[in-house]
C-alpha cells in the first residue's frame, strides 16, 4: 500500500494526534514528577544525594541512547508496533516500581520506564509525517513542545497527589494517560506497512560508545565534588573524540554527527537548548526538594509552590510564537535570557525565612524565560531545516534536552552532596547564573543569519 493510501486510511487526524501526544507526554512528566518525591524516597531507602542523582540521571541516560535508536529502528520495524511496544514496558514499569523493596530494584524499574518512554517520541513522530498530511511541520513542532513544556507541571501533579499515597503514586497516575493513549493509537493508527528493503544495520559500536561517552562523563562531574580528578576526565575526551570520528564514519550512523558539523547553526541552537535546560531542569530538581527540606512545606504546597514556573511556561508558549512570527527570533530570545538572568539572580535573595510569594514571584520570572526560551529555539531549529530533515532536528533536539537534563543533574548531585540548605542552594545558584550569562553571545550568534529551512 502506498504511503497517500496510508494517508487516506486516517479518518480522523487529531485523534491520532491526541494518541500521540498522550504518549510523548509520558517521558517528561516521569522525568519531573519525582522531583517532588525525592525527599520521601530518600529516607525510605537511605540515598545520599549521589545516589538520588544517579537514580535521576540514569534515567536520561537511558533515554538519551534509547530515543535516537527507536527512532531508526520505528522505521524498520513499524512505527505503531514500537509505539504501543513502549507504552507496554511504562505500563509494567509503572506497575512494579512501587513495590521496590531497594534501591536497585527501583533504579531497575525506572531503566525500564525511561526505555519504554524513549520509544514514544520518535515513533510518534515518525507516523505525523507519515500519516499527516496537512501542517506536517507545525504538528511535529507542537509535539516538540509537549515533550518539552509538559515537564514542568510534573511537580506540580505528583505534590499534590503524594500527599495522600506517598511516593509511589507518581508511577500510578501514568496507567489513565497509557491506557487512553493505548486505546486511541490502536484505532486510530493504520498498521504498519512490512519493509521489503532490507534490515535495520545496527551501529553497535557506536550505541555503546554513546552510552559509554555519557556514563563517563557523569562519573567525572559526579567526581568534583570529591575533588578534580584528571584521569576520569581524560577518559571522557578519548571517548568523546572515538565516538565522534568513529560516527562521522559511519554510512548509517547511531548519531549522525554529519548533520551537525555540517548544520553548525543549528548544532549552536542545540547547545543553546542545552544550556537552557540545565537552568530550568536544575531548578525543578532543587527547589521542590529546598521547599520540603528547608522551608519545611509539606508536598501538597511544594507542588503549588512548582505550579508558578510551569504556568507562565505554558503561557509564554503561544505568545512567544506570535512574537517570533511578527518580529523574529532575536528579540524574544534576548528578552528570554535577559529575563532569566534577573530570575536566577533573585534566587540568591530567597532564603529559609523568606515569605512564599517572594519565592513564588521568583520561579514565575523563571517560568516567563523559560517559555520563551524553550519554544523560541524550537521554532528558530525547524525555520532552519527542510521538510526532509525534521526527523533527524527533532530526535537531536531530544537528545538535547537529555545532556541538559544530565548535566543539571550532576550539577544537583555535586552543589548539594553535603545537604540541601541556604549555602548550598546559592552554589547551585551562582553556577546557574554563569550559564545564563553564557547563553546571551549564543543568542546573537543563531540569530545573525536568517532561516533558510522550509516551513
Amino acid at each position: 500500500m502506498s504511503e497517500q493510501n496510508v494517508i487516506s486510511e486516517v479518518k480522523k487526524p487529531r485523534l491520532l494526534i491526541v494518541a500521540i501526544a498522550l504518549g510523548v507526554i509520558l517521558n517528561p512528566l516521569n522525568t519531573t514528577m519525582i522531583t517532588v518525591a525525592l525527599p520521601s524516597i530518600q529516607n525510605e531507602f537511605q540515598l545520599s544525594a549521589g545516589d538520588i542523582s544517579w537514580l535521576i540521571a540514569s534515567y536520561f541516560i537511558i533515554s538519551a541512547i534509547f530515543l535516537p535508536l527507536f527512532g531508526k529502528l520505528s522505521d524498520y520495524y513499524g512505527r505503531k508496533r514500537i509505539f504501543l511496544g513502549g507504552l507496554g514496558l511504562v505500563a509494567i514499569s509503572s506497575f512494579f516500581a512501587p513495590l521496590s523493596p531497594n534501591m536497585m530494584v527501583l533504579l531497575g524499574m525506572r531503566s525500564i520506564q525511561a526505555i519504554g518512554t524513549s520509544a514514544l517520541y520518535p515513533a510518534g513522530i515518525g507516523m505525523v509525517r507519515s500519516y499527516i498530511e496537512k501542517n506536517q511541520n507545525r504538528v511535529i513542532a507542537t509535539l516538540a513542545v509537549f515533550a518539552t513544556t509538559s515537564a514542568a507541571f510534573g511537580p506540580t501533579i505528583s505534590g499534590l497527589l503524594i500527599q495522600y499515597g506517598g511516593w509511589p503514586v507518581i508511577f500510578y497516575v501514568n496507567f489513565p494517560v497509557i491506557i487512553l493513549s493505548a486505546l486511541l493509537a490502536f484505532k486510530m493508527i493504520p498498521n504498519d506497512q512490512k519493509r521489503t528493503d532490507g534490515r535495520y544495520k545496527w551501529d553497535f559500536i557506536g550505541i555503546l560508545s554513546f552510552a559509554l561517552l555519557m556514563t563517563s562523563w557523569m562519573i567525572f562531574l559526579e567526581s568534583l565534588e570529591k575533588g578534580f580528578d584528571l584521569w576520569k576526565l581524560i577518559f571522557s575526551i578519548v571517548i568523546t573524540l572515538f565516538f565522534y570520528y568513529y560516527e562521522k564514519r559511519r554510512s548509517e550512523p547511531f548519531i549522525n554527527v554529519h548533520f551537525l558539523t555540517k548544520n553548525l547553526n543549528i548544532s549552536f541552537i542545540y547547545i543553546q537548548y542545552v544550556l537552557t535546560t540545565v537552568i530550568f531542569f536544575a531548578l525543578l530538581l532543587s527547589i521542590p526538594t529546598y521547599l520540603q527540606k528547608v522551608m519545611m512545606l509539606d508536598s501538597k504546597t511544594a507542588g503549588m509552590m512548582m505550579l508558578s514556573i510551569s504556568v507562565f511556561s505554558m503561557l509564554m508558549t503561544p505568545i512567544t510564537t506570535r512574537w517570533t512570527e511578527s518580529f523574529g527570533f532575536k528579540i524574544p530570545l534576548l528578552f528570554g535570557g535577559m529575563v532569566g538572568i534577573v530570575g536566577v539572580g533573585l534566587l540568591l535573595t530567597a532564603n529559609e525565612n523568606s515569605p512564599l510569594y517572594w519565592l513564588f514571584l521568583i520561579l514565575a520570572i523563571m517560568g516567563i524565560s523559560n517559555g520563551t526560551l524553550s519554544i523560541s529555539l524550537q521554532n528558530l531549529l525547524y525555520s532552519f531545516v527542510t521538510t526532509k530533515q525534521s526527523g533527524i532536528a527533532s530526535g537531536l533536539l531530544m537528545t538535547s534536552r537529555f545532556i541538559g537534563n544530565i548535566l543539571a543533574s550532576s550539577v544537583y548531585g555535586i552543589m548539594f552532596a553535603s545537604g540541601i540548605n541556604d549555602e548550598s542552594k546559592n552554589g547551585m545558584t551562582i553556577v546557574l547564573l554563569v550559564v545564563s550569562f553564557i547563553l546571551i553571545p549564543g543568542m546573537f550568534y543563531i540569530t545573525k543569519r536568517g532561516a533558510r529551512g522550509t516551513q
